[in-house]
């Protein structure tokens, strides 16, 4: 074999083996980070993509709440402002610490699921790094709740709507638990976010060979069921066998029950469609949706 043959077979095989894409995964040391690990390895075992997880560290994270050397009066010993510098760099010193900390327990899991990951420690806003660094993954992957989260009183993550709203890329929100996906409700309302969410699905190996039902909450009309006919077929023609169902009622009620009575997995669904300002009116059936299921939720824009 030539010196060219024997780099051409090298190079199709590096080739062959490259993911096609990348997954960005986000973990805090809280309960839904093991949840995000196991969802990204699931993932990633469907799509061939490769894993990054990060780990964000806040701005002032290590360092004390308070800065104490401005109240030191003129004349305190010296070696008082020593201490709270050295004070302030050991907090420093474990804030890493912990991160790392962090980001080899998730290595860990993702890697004893199969899948190889990059870890990456990160020290800023946690929205400006995602937006700083989406256009390198092609999913973002976040626990619905963070490490501060009251999870009595059903409070989402700070971050996350920040996050979902911010994206251009589609986000996959962990619930609690990681259960592998067997069936999928897709809530679809005949607006953009829907028909791109459809078009996504029928795309992507994510969810190749799976269950799927199409999901209308509302009055029926006879130009909303053309619009889910037409979203079954984009579905077939990528391989899928979809059911249709509509259900009259208010859209985050009669689509959670649904989700809860039909033992759906997975939620995709379009994310704030209407304006913020809207949102704060009304309230938003995306937070809604993520809020109250107990399964996790794909989100797209």
């Amino acid at each position: 074999m030539t010196s060219r043959a024997r780099w051409k077979n090298f190079w199709d095989i590096r080739v062959e083996h490259m993911p096609e894409s990348t997954l960005i995964a986000l973990v805090d040391g809280s309960k839904y980070s093991e949840s995000v690990c196991h969802y990204a390895a699931w993932i990633a075992k469907r799509t061939d993509a490769g894993v990054k997880i990060y780990h964000v560290m806040g701005r002032r994270e290590g360092a004390d709440s308070q800065d104490l050397s401005g109240a030191i009066e003129l004349g305190a010993r010296s070696h008082l402002l020593s201490e709270l510098s050295e004070l302030d760099a050991k907090r420093a010193k474990l804030s890493h610490a912990r991160g790392r900390a962090i980001l080899e327990d998730a290595q860990a899991i993702v890697e004893a699921d199969g899948v190889a990951v990059e870890t990456r420690l990160r020290q800023g806003d946690l929205v400006e790094t995602v937006l700083a660094k989406e256009d390198t993954g092609d999913l973002i992957i976040i626990g619905k709740r963070g490490e501060a989260a009251d999870f009595a009183k059903l409070h989402l993550g700070s971050n996350l709507e920040r996050i979902v709203r911010s994206c251009r890329k589609p986000v996959f929100v962990a619930n609690r638990e990681f259960k592998p996906v067997s069936k999928v409700l897709i809530a679809f309302d005949g607006g953009q976010s829907s028909l791109k969410t459809v078009d996504y699905v029928a795309r992507s190996s994510l969810l190749a060979g799976l269950p799927v039902t199409l999901a209308f909450a509302g009055a029926e009309t006879s130009e909303l069921r053309k619009a889910l006919e037409n979203a079954r077929d984009t579905l077939a023609a990528g391989g899928f066998e979809a059911d249709i169902v509509i259900e009259n009622g208010k859209a985050e009620p009669t689509l959670s029950k649904l989700v809860e009575e039909r033992h759906y997995d997975l939620v995709v669904m379009g994310a704030y469609g209407h304006s913020r300002i809207r949102n704060l009116v009304i309230g938003s059936t995306t937070t809604e949706m993520v809020r109250t299921c107990k399964v996790p939720i794909l989100l797209m824009r």
